[in-house]
């Protein structure tokens, strides 16, 4: 991926050390790892450095130079590319999730017309099942991932977007 992609409010880039406390403060909120499958609670520096070290192509999202959340896109081994995504608590509300998605999705497909993306929510999310549902995706079955906050495996309900992003909510 191209090092920055821009929306309307947000920058999409890559993250740097200086995100370090952003991270912990946002991440760290139970609120918002209960709701991923991978940020663990409580999130510490050291879990922020760690994340920071590693090269799997995530963006911060800046709103006016400050870190709002965080956005990605893995190659899963059947093909596609599974978007995730988390929003500080702070900033809840106001669309980043679903325009920070809507950017990162035309981006990709400005690479792959013809990528296959998915993306999944836990059940008991329905905030992020409404951004899903904003930008098209169509219901694709139900699995169960392992919550590193929970400590437990939980539902999620996935998603498979098919053609082209809607333009607006």
């Amino acid at each position: 991926m191209s090092d920055i992609i821009r929306t309307d409010r947000l920058v999409l880039r890559p993250p740097a050390r200086r995100d370090a406390d952003a991270i912990v403060a946002l991440a760290g909120d139970w609120d918002v790892a209960r709701m991923t499958g991978r940020i663990p609670h409580p999130y510490t520096r050291a879990d922020a450095e760690h994340f920071l070290g590693l090269d799997i192509g995530a963006r911060m999202a800046e709103f006016q130079g400050q870190v709002v959340g965080c956005f990605g896109a893995e190659a899963k081994a059947n093909g596609a590319v599974e978007l995730g995504y988390w929003i500080g608590k702070p900033f809840w509300g106001r669309g980043f999730a679903t325009e920070g998605a809507r950017g990162l999705i035309r981006h990709l497909r400005a690479q792959d017309p013809n990528s296959r993306i998915t993306v999944s929510h836990m059940a008991d999310n329905p905030a992020s099942r409404r951004v899903i549902e904003k930008l098209g995706f169509q219901p694709a079955g139900e699995s169960a991932i392992w919550s590193v906050a929970r400590g437990c495996t939980v539902r999620v309900l996935c998603y498979e977007l098919p053609g082209a992003v809607p333009e607006s909510d």
